[in-house]
């Protein structure tokens, strides 16, 4: 059974932030034994959601994996994933669905963090 990623963001007024998550989930792809990874907003850009699952489904998808690209698990993942996810599974009773967590928690976070704090310090560093 062929697995689908939907890397699921906010989206943004932003069109270059709503391109990042795009790009992201084309490093994904590249960077694994994926063939199908995409990105899906749950509002303002698009796909939204439904209809990503929807292209997933056409393109012969038959199991679903959406990874939430939030940082915490806020009122977006509490309950509008959960009840979306509700609806699609009931719309395509045959394709699998499934989501992740959010990032919150992830054991890579600190470090990641860290990294952040040392660009900056070499930042200024660097400067006169």
């Amino acid at each position: 059974m062929e697995t689908g990623i939907l890397l699921f963001a906010h989206g943004s007024r932003v069109a270059e932030a709503n391109e990042g998550v795009r790009d992201l989930a084309r490093q994904i792809q590249k960077a694994s034994d994926f063939r199908y990874v995409r990105a899906a907003f749950l509002e303002i850009a698009s796909p939204n959601l439904a209809a990503a699952i929807h292209e997933a489904f056409e393109a012969g998808i038959r199991r679903v994996i959406v990874i939430p690209y939030f940082l915490t698990m806020g009122v977006h993942l509490r309950y509008d994933l959960p009840k979306l996810l509700t609806e699609q599974k009931q719309r395509y009773p045959g394709l699998e669905i499934h989501a992740s967590e959010s990032l919150e928690g992830h054991p890579l976070m600190p470090r990641l963090i860290l990294d952040r704090i040392q660009a900056v310090c070499e930042t200024c560093k660097a400067e006169p």
